[in-house]
């Protein structure tokens, strides 16, 4: 999962970043409005977390550019963080199209479970724990387990899996892994993102868990149905132009 943090104070900002890296998310930090405004318009992120007192252009100008864009840009997650804290300023941020309010100074654990929280959300799942049939994830942990038993996998691993999982039912292409998965200053190609689902494939498969390519589209896990075992999305035929209707 990627996210840009927006904050202008370096010490937090450093701390924050640091702290985020550490629970594996793939980071990028800007310092001014108008570097988040060029971010949030080249690239894709998951969330975004926005200090509402920048220089040069203000959080709630950055959060009111980003909502009037197109419906992608309108969707992703914003978390503000600001020391302003009186009932008109998170009226006002909420209003502007924020999802969640943090005032300073806060706890690490704290964002880091707002966090997930409204990653969740976007992605429509109710919980940290992720179960598809047999196997079972957990976002905060992210640690894998197939009926019980952990699994194995990597940092970039566990990411793809993770990312797979949350688009149960929908194909995911190796730009948008490599974007989840990728700060500024990672180095990473798409031969990787290759050589990673190959992996994870492999160590999914005992747990019944298949990774399907759909040429031209990307890679899958099917939603779980009925009782939560994985069946084909309408057959082998049907599953790629089910997938690619929900991009």
């Amino acid at each position: 999962m990627r996210i840009l943090l927006v904050e202008d104070d370096a010490e937090l900002g450093s701390g924050v970043c640091a702290s985020l890296k550490r629970e594996h998310y793939a980071v990028d930090w800007v310092t001014d409005g108008p570097s988040a405004s060029t971010a949030l318009s080249t690239g894709q992120y998951d969330l975004v977390i926005l200090d509402l007192g920048l220089p040069k252009m203000s959080g709630l100008q950055v959060l009111r550019q980003l909502r009037s864009r197109g419906e992608a840009q309108k969707a992703v997650p914003v978390l503000i963080t600001t020391a302003m804290d009186s009932v008109t300023d998170r009226v006002e941020g909420l209003d502007a199209g924020a999802d969640d309010y943090l005032v300073k100074p806060f706890a690490l654990d704290e964002l880091h479970a707002r966090v997930r929280a409204l990653i969740r959300r976007r992605n429509a799942a109710t919980s940290n724990l992720l179960a598809h049939g047999r196997l079972t994830f957990d976002i905060a942990s992210r640690q894998a387990s197939s009926d019980g038993t952990p699994l194995e996998l990597s940092v970039r691993e566990a990411g793809i899996l993770e990312v797979l999982l949350l688009r149960a039912g929908r194909a995911v292409t190796k730009e948008q892994l490599m974007e989840g998965l990728c700060a500024w200053d990672s180095d990473i190609s798409l031969n990787a993102i290759e050589v990673y689902v190959h992996r994870l494939r492999k160590k999914l498969e005992p747990a019944g868990i298949q990774v399907r390519t759909f040429r031209g589209l990307g890679y899958c896990i099917d939603k779980p149905v009925g009782n939560g075992t994985d069946k084909p999305i309408n057959g082998h035929d049907e599953a790629p132009r089910a997938a690619a209707r929900t991009q």
